[in-house]
């Protein structure tokens, strides 16, 4: 897959429809019965997003912390000191999480809750009785608990040292991945090293509007390779600690689709696909990084080490996939760092986010990585969709728009396993409406609503949706 020749949007196979009961203006029909028993069914968050309590029980300044607090950086202003205060209202959450009826949850550690400093003989006590509680909480509840370790709060007082841009912040985190799974690995059998390395990478090194809020490709392109091999060092030790363990990584793909049918445009998406698909995925699965990106990047690529791609290319036993969109490319020279540029489909349906709704962009992706690098299995860890929520006089949100999305892109997961996918569960995108990073508390994600000034929690129509889907009604 190194190659033009390699190139299938030279050839593009056209995209199968998804076979759907109704017109997309109404809810088609999809049941749980659809899917395999054995199907897993959750929802996901992440620590810095709900969590709150910043300053509470030792936990530690992250990157996050001092990005929030720096003026421009977030578009409200505001910060994740209280986000939705599950520090302190977990088992409301909880109950929320086994009211929808899901068997499975997806949280993130924080970090510095964890070593408020980055490292230490000891872990913060008091860190580990909060996820300890949590923990119990999930499995007292019917959830199986799937902990990422890093969903992007790095401590701050790493980032002094150079963040991830340094490679001994790898040793930190192999180290701060031993002390949790020593703990919690008794109970928690599924582990995610990372989540969206992408994001940690380009967003905040490279185009730097997420923390640390760096602007350097070249630094966001070491940043990357150490985050691929911090994952393949931290697999092992999660084995060694866990007795029966799952470990895999979360990654951020997409479907790239030229913008014309133009050869130049054919050309422009395979090297997109290359720095955001192929960059990630051949490395994972033992093939190093493509040869045509690495030779576009040229003195911008990465420093490489004996034994980094071997420790990248450490077996596991499944893919995070995050799917919200398609990538819409063009040829675009003299636009760095590879000369291309992503543009907006006309007409497409959005969501208030901006980005395409595209469930059969979804198929096309899993049936790709399927075929491409043929994971062990496959679980969409993230899914879901921002819309402008109006609370209604009676106290209600009828998120129709979310609900439609929500009910195509399940259907689409079971087209995906209709053609040979081996997909084994969904995690929706999110439990509850959270700090949505840079855009702060302007974009709702959650199946339910979050009103910030009080804490109260509202199930929305999404969620109810959900609830009578996955209790068979």
């Amino acid at each position: 897959m190194g190659n033009n020749a390699n190139n299938p949007f030279l050839n593009p196979v056209p995209a199968v429809p998804l076979r759907m009961s109704e017109s997309t203006l109404n809810l088609p029909t999809i049941q749980r019965g659809e899917f395999p028993a054995d199907f897993l069914w959750g929802c996901s968050t992440a620590s810095f997003q709900i969590e709150g309590a910043n300053q509470e029980d030792g936990r530690g300044e992250s990157i996050w912390d001092r990005f929030c607090a720096t003026p421009g950086r977030i578009r409200d202003g505001s910060d994740g000191s209280v986000a939705c205060d599950h520090y302190h209202r977990w088992p409301e959450d909880m109950d929320l999480a086994r009211h929808l009826g899901v068997n499975s949850y997806r949280f993130s550690i924080a970090w510095p809750r964890i070593f408020p400093d980055g490292r230490g003989a000891q872990p913060n006590q008091k860190g580990i009785d909060f996820y300890s509680r949590l923990i119990d909480g999930m499995l007292e509840r019917g959830l199986q608990p799937w902990a990422t370790l890093y969903h992007w709060d790095l401590p701050q007082a790493l980032q002094y040292e150079g963040g991830w841009a340094n490679r001994a912040t790898m040793d930190a985190f192999v180290a701060y991945t031993d002390s949790v799974t020593r703990r919690f690995g008794d109970r928690v059998k599924h582990w995610i090293t990372h989540n969206e390395p992408w994001c940690t990478a380009f967003l905040g090194h490279h185009e730097g509007t997420h923390a640390p809020g760096v602007r350097d490709f070249k630094t966001s392109m070491q940043v990357c390779h150490h985050l691929l091999v911090s994952h393949g060092l931290a697999v092992p030790v999660v084995r060694s600690n866990v007795p029966n363990a799952k470990v895999g990584i979360t990654l951020s793909l997409h479907p790239i689709v030229p913008a014309t049918d133009s050869a130049a445009d054919a050309a422009a998406a395979w090297r997109h696909d290359g720095s955001r698909n192929r960059w990630f995925l051949d490395p994972l699965y033992g093939r190093g990084y493509p040869a045509d990106v690495t030779a576009l990047l040229g003195r911008n690529a990465p420093e490489v080490l004996e034994g980094d791609f071997s420790a990248m290319a450490t077996p596991t036993d499944f893919l995070g996939v995050n799917y919200y969109f398609p990538e819409v490319v063009t040829d675009a020279p003299g636009v760095r760092p590879i000369n291309t540029r992503v543009i907006e489909r006309a007409n497409a349906e959005r969501t208030a986010f901006g980005w395409e709704v595209s469930p059969d962009g979804m198929v096309t992706l899993l049936d790709r990585i399927q075929r491409d690098w043929n994971p062990n299995a496959i679980y969409i860890t993230e899914n879901g969709s921002t819309f402008d929520d109006v609370v209604l006089p009676d106290g209600s949100v009828d998120d129709i728009e979310r609900r439609r999305y929500l009910v195509r892109h399940l259907i689409a997961a079971r087209e995906a396993l209709a053609r040979g996918v081996a997909l084994k569960g969904y995690f929706a995108w999110s439990l509850l409406d959270n700090f949505e990073w840079a855009e702060g508390y302007v974009r709702r994600f959650g199946l339910t609503y979050v009103d910030y000034a009080t804490q109260k929690r509202t199930l929305k129509a999404s969620g109810h949706w959900y609830a009578r889907f996955l209790h068979g009604r």
